[in-house]
């Protein structure tokens, strides 16, 4: 077992954890950690299997504050944007597209960042924009999560509708990217196991600290996490090329 793969629990583990608190985060926390194990392609496909998994969990125990409508609305553009994003995933060198993924992570996080001075995407146009950049950046990335966030914050979302329509999107565009690449990620059996050990643990972990922790400060966690992952991510692709 590689010093990498070593940490690969404790990234699955936070981000089901976060996602778990907060609706989101998931891919923000873990993507960068599974691309640097497994590479560009395999990372994002173990990410989108992950994530699909995550948002079919969080989405049984939220399903009834889900709005249908905005949920499709947005997970349309997506379906139609994913096929773009996985040929540019499929073709593109490995080393370039580790930086690619890894500037997408650092621009996407600086988004939610900036978000709560953003009111950019707003009613069908925005919904349009934010899903088709989500199902794009979800399938080349495994983050697909930024774009939602910054069209919750400019339409004023309730949080926990969004939540509820965020897990419901994720799946449609969790199960179109997996379609998209091909199915499932070749990963060693061991990295399978010990990652869905530690979405088991982590989703666990999640349902009680979503009692008691500040929702601020799990996102501000998450992105201090998935910084440090997609700077790694970025300094890799560069040390390969």
């Amino acid at each position: 077992m590689t010093t990498e793969l070593l940490f690969l629990p404790l990234g699955v583990m936070a981000g089901a954890l976060t996602q778990r608190v907060t609706g989101i985060g998931f891919a923000l926390v873990c993507a960068p950690l599974l691309v640097l194990i497994a590479g560009p392609f395999d990372g994002v496909v173990l990410s989108n299997l992950l994530g699909l998994t995550v948002s079919v969990v969080v989405f049984v125990t939220h399903w009834r504050d889900t709005e249908w409508k905005k949920g499709l609305l947005l997970a349309v553009p997506a379906l139609v944007a994913i096929p773009f994003g996985a040929y540019v995933a499929k073709n593109v060198p490995p080393a370039p597209l580790m930086v690619i993924i890894g500037l997408l992570v650092i621009l996407a996080l600086g988004a939610v960042v900036l978000s709560e001075r953003a009111r950019v995407l707003r009613g069908r146009g925005g919904a349009v924009v934010a899903g088709a950049s989500s199902g794009f950046m979800n399938v080349t990335a495994g983050v697909g999560g930024p774009a939602i966030v910054l069209y919750a914050v400019s339409t004023a979302w309730e949080h926990r509708k969004f939540v509820a329509t965020f897990q419901f999107f994720s799946i449609f565009t969790n199960l179109g990217s997996l379609a998209a690449k091909g199915g499932l990620p070749h990963v060693a059996p061991l990295a399978l196991a010990v990652s869905f050990g530690a979405l088991a643990v982590g989703l666990v972990g999640g349902e009680i600290l979503s009692r008691h922790i500040d929702h601020e400060l799990a996102r501000r966690l998450a992105i201090g996490l998935a910084l440090g992952g997609a700077v790694f991510t970025v300094v890799k692709g560069l040390l390969m090329w």
